[in-house]
C-alpha cells in the first residue's frame, strides 16, 4: 500500500469516525430532550395529585395518562440507546455488558452470541458484477466493455 493510499484510507476512516459522532450526538440529544420531557410528566403529577388533594380526594388524581406517556418515553429512549450502540458497532449481552459487535462470546458471562452477518459485507455480497469472460476481472453490471482488457461483454 503506497503514502497516498494509506493517507486516502486515514482520511477515510477519519470522516466515517467523523460522521458516527455526529449521529451518536444528535441521537444523545433527543434522549435529552425525551428525559426533559419525563420530568415535565413528573412535575405534571405531582401538581394533580396536589390540585386532588386540595379538592379533598387526593385518590382522584387524573394521573393514568401521565404514567402512559412516561413509559412510551422511556420506550423511545430504550430504542434510540440501542441506536447509539448499533452507531458504534457495539452489542448488549443479556447480562447488561456492552461489547464490539465482532465478539463471539461475553467477556463477563460467557454467553454464546449468535452468529450474525455483518449489513456491510450483505450488501456487497448483493451487488451484482459482470465478469469478464477472458480476463476474469470484474466489471460494473451494465459495462459493455471490459475495463482491463477491452473486451466486449
Amino acid at each position: 500500500m503506497s503514502f497516498f493510499e494509506k493517507m486516502k484510507q486515514g482520511a477515510s476512516d477519519a470522516a466515517k469516525k467523523a460522521q458516527q459522532t455526529v449521529e451518536i450526538t444528535r441521537l444523545r440529544a433527543q434522549i435529552s430532550s425525551k428525559e426533559k420531557e419525563i420530568e415535565k410528566s413528573f412535575a405534571l403529577i405531582g401538581e394533580s395529585v396536589y390540585q386532588a388533594h386540595s379538592a379533598g380526594d387526593w385518590k382522584k388524581a387524573a394521573v393514568a395518562a401521565y404514567f402512559a406517556h412516561i413509559q412510551g418515553l422511556q420506550q423511545d429512549i430504550q430504542a434510540i440507546e440501542w441506536k447509539i450502540t448499533e452507531a458504534k458497532h457495539e452489542k448488549v449481552c443479556r447480562c447488561g455488558k456492552v461489547v464490539a459487535r465482532d465478539v463471539k462470546f461475553c467477556s463477563v458471562c460467557g454467553y454464546r452470541f449468535e452468529e450474525q452477518p455483518d449489513p456491510a459485507e450483505e450488501a456487497e455480497a448483493a451487488v451484482v458484477q459482470t465478469i469478464c469472460r477472458v480476463c476474469r476481472t470484474s466489471n460494473e453490471p451494465d459495462a459493455k466493455y471490459c475495463a482491463n482488457c477491452g473486451i466486449s461483454m
